[in-house]
Protein backbone atom coordinates (compact mmCIF):
# COMPACT_ATOMS: atom_id res chain seq x y z
CA UNK A 1 0.00 0.00 0.00
CA UNK A 2 1.02 3.33 -0.69
CA UNK A 3 -0.27 6.73 1.09
CA UNK A 4 0.30 9.78 -0.41
CA UNK A 5 0.98 13.18 2.41
CA UNK A 6 -0.15 16.28 1.03
CA UNK A 7 0.52 19.64 2.27
CA UNK A 8 -2.08 21.94 0.68
CA UNK A 9 -0.67 24.84 -1.72
CA UNK A 10 0.04 28.01 -0.82
CA UNK A 11 -2.81 30.49 0.45
CA UNK A 12 -3.82 33.78 0.92
CA UNK A 13 -3.44 35.21 4.46
CA UNK A 14 -6.56 35.22 6.15
CA UNK A 15 -6.89 39.10 6.44
CA UNK A 16 -7.32 39.04 2.85
CA UNK A 17 -9.08 36.12 2.07
CA UNK A 18 -11.17 35.06 5.42
CA UNK A 19 -11.86 31.28 3.26
CA UNK A 20 -8.17 31.07 2.54
CA UNK A 21 -8.19 30.24 -0.60
CA UNK A 22 -4.94 29.22 -2.95
CA UNK A 23 -2.82 32.10 -3.92
CA UNK A 24 -2.03 32.16 -7.70
CA UNK A 25 1.61 30.96 -6.88
CA UNK A 26 -0.32 28.33 -4.94
CA UNK A 27 -2.69 27.43 -8.15
CA UNK A 28 0.17 27.24 -10.70
CA UNK A 29 2.64 25.18 -7.98
CA UNK A 30 -0.54 22.92 -7.55
CA UNK A 31 -1.19 22.57 -11.05
CA UNK A 32 2.25 21.66 -11.79
CA UNK A 33 2.30 18.65 -9.42
CA UNK A 34 -0.53 17.65 -10.16
CA UNK A 35 0.82 16.91 -14.15
CA UNK A 36 4.09 15.40 -13.00
CA UNK A 37 1.29 13.15 -10.92
CA UNK A 38 -0.14 12.31 -13.92
CA UNK A 39 3.41 11.51 -15.72
CA UNK A 40 4.33 9.34 -12.79
CA UNK A 41 1.03 7.13 -13.10
CA UNK A 42 0.19 7.07 -9.33
CA UNK A 43 -3.47 5.87 -8.66
CA UNK A 44 -4.72 6.52 -4.94
CA UNK A 45 -7.88 5.05 -4.55
CA UNK A 46 -9.49 8.30 -2.99
CA UNK A 47 -8.12 11.70 -1.99
CA UNK A 48 -9.96 12.96 1.87
CA UNK A 49 -9.12 16.32 2.62
CA UNK A 50 -9.66 18.70 5.57
CA UNK A 51 -12.84 20.54 4.41
CA UNK A 52 -11.01 23.69 4.41
CA UNK A 53 -10.78 26.17 1.03
CA UNK A 54 -7.01 25.54 0.51
CA UNK A 55 -7.18 22.10 1.52
CA UNK A 56 -10.63 21.50 -0.78
CA UNK A 57 -8.44 23.36 -4.02
CA UNK A 58 -5.36 21.45 -3.95
CA UNK A 59 -7.41 17.89 -3.85
CA UNK A 60 -9.50 18.39 -6.40
CA UNK A 61 -6.51 19.85 -8.48
CA UNK A 62 -4.47 16.80 -7.91
CA UNK A 63 -7.85 14.83 -8.81
CA UNK A 64 -8.14 16.34 -12.21
CA UNK A 65 -4.75 15.50 -13.01
CA UNK A 66 -5.07 12.11 -12.43
CA UNK A 67 -8.22 11.95 -15.29
CA UNK A 68 -9.28 9.76 -16.95
CA UNK A 69 -9.24 7.48 -13.67
CA UNK A 70 -12.17 9.42 -11.46
CA UNK A 71 -10.73 9.43 -8.38
CA UNK A 72 -13.27 10.13 -5.84
CA UNK A 73 -12.40 13.32 -3.56
CA UNK A 74 -14.19 13.60 0.26
CA UNK A 75 -13.94 16.25 2.91
CA UNK A 76 -13.50 14.29 6.38
CA UNK A 77 -13.02 15.10 9.52
CA UNK A 78 -9.78 14.80 11.43
CA UNK A 79 -7.61 16.43 9.09
CA UNK A 80 -7.18 19.99 10.65
CA UNK A 81 -4.10 21.46 11.31
CA UNK A 82 -4.15 20.58 15.16
CA UNK A 83 -6.23 17.18 15.04
CA UNK A 84 -5.26 14.28 16.88
CA UNK A 85 -3.65 11.86 14.00
CA UNK A 86 -4.18 8.16 15.84
CA UNK A 87 -7.48 7.85 14.70
CA UNK A 88 -5.88 8.13 10.67
CA UNK A 89 -3.36 6.07 12.09
CA UNK A 90 -5.15 3.37 13.18
CA UNK A 91 -7.57 3.69 9.99
CA UNK A 92 -4.29 4.23 7.77
CA UNK A 93 -2.90 0.50 8.74
CA UNK A 94 -6.70 -1.05 8.30
CA UNK A 95 -6.54 0.01 4.58
CA UNK A 96 -5.13 -2.11 1.60
CA UNK A 97 -5.71 0.86 -0.95
CA UNK A 98 -3.41 3.18 -1.78
CA UNK A 99 -4.64 6.77 -0.36
CA UNK A 100 -4.27 10.47 -0.81
CA UNK A 101 -4.41 13.12 2.21
CA UNK A 102 -4.62 16.82 1.38
CA UNK A 103 -4.24 18.41 4.80
CA UNK A 104 -2.03 20.97 7.16
CA UNK A 105 0.96 21.04 9.37
CA UNK A 106 1.36 20.15 11.91
CA UNK A 107 -0.94 17.51 11.62
CA UNK A 108 0.88 16.12 8.30
CA UNK A 109 4.14 16.20 10.04
CA UNK A 110 3.15 14.58 13.32
CA UNK A 111 0.97 11.53 11.65
CA UNK A 112 4.76 10.81 8.80
CA UNK A 113 6.61 10.94 11.82
CA UNK A 114 4.47 8.93 13.59
CA UNK A 115 4.27 6.24 10.45
CA UNK A 116 7.91 6.31 10.16
CA UNK A 117 9.08 6.06 13.57
CA UNK A 118 6.46 5.80 16.15
CA UNK A 119 7.17 9.08 17.80
CA UNK A 120 4.49 11.85 16.18
CA UNK A 121 7.54 14.73 17.55
CA UNK A 122 10.36 12.97 15.30
CA UNK A 123 9.41 15.94 12.71
CA UNK A 124 11.12 13.39 10.48
CA UNK A 125 10.52 15.15 6.91
CA UNK A 126 9.87 18.35 6.60
CA UNK A 127 6.47 19.02 4.13
CA UNK A 128 6.07 21.99 1.73
CA UNK A 129 3.56 23.60 0.15
CA UNK A 130 1.92 21.37 -2.67
CA UNK A 131 4.78 18.63 -2.04
CA UNK A 132 3.62 15.20 -1.84
CA UNK A 133 5.43 12.82 0.56
CA UNK A 134 4.80 8.83 -0.75
CA UNK A 135 5.20 6.47 1.83
CA UNK A 136 5.22 2.39 1.46
CA UNK A 137 3.96 -0.09 3.61
CA UNK A 138 7.00 -3.09 3.63
CA UNK A 139 5.96 -6.49 4.17
CA UNK A 140 6.27 -6.20 7.41
CA UNK A 141 3.71 -3.43 7.64
CA UNK A 142 6.02 -0.95 8.63
CA UNK A 143 6.45 2.37 6.60
CA UNK A 144 9.32 3.81 4.62
CA UNK A 145 9.82 7.15 2.65
CA UNK A 146 9.81 6.33 -1.13
CA UNK A 147 9.63 9.78 -2.54
CA UNK A 148 9.05 13.70 -2.09
CA UNK A 149 8.14 15.42 -4.99
CA UNK A 150 8.19 19.42 -4.42
CA UNK A 151 6.76 22.10 -7.03
CA UNK A 152 10.64 23.04 -7.10
CA UNK A 153 11.10 19.71 -8.51
CA UNK A 154 8.36 20.69 -11.64
CA UNK A 155 9.97 23.02 -13.29
CA UNK A 156 11.37 23.00 -16.60
CA UNK A 157 14.96 23.33 -17.20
Amino acid sequence: MRFYLVQHGEAKAETEDPERSLTERGIEEVKRISRKVKAIAIHPAKIYHSGKMRAKQTAETLANGLKPFNVPVESVQGLNPNDDIRPWASRIFKENEDLMIVGHLPFLEKLCSFLLAGDENGRLVLFRYGAIVCLEQKEDKRWAVTWVLTPEMTTSQ
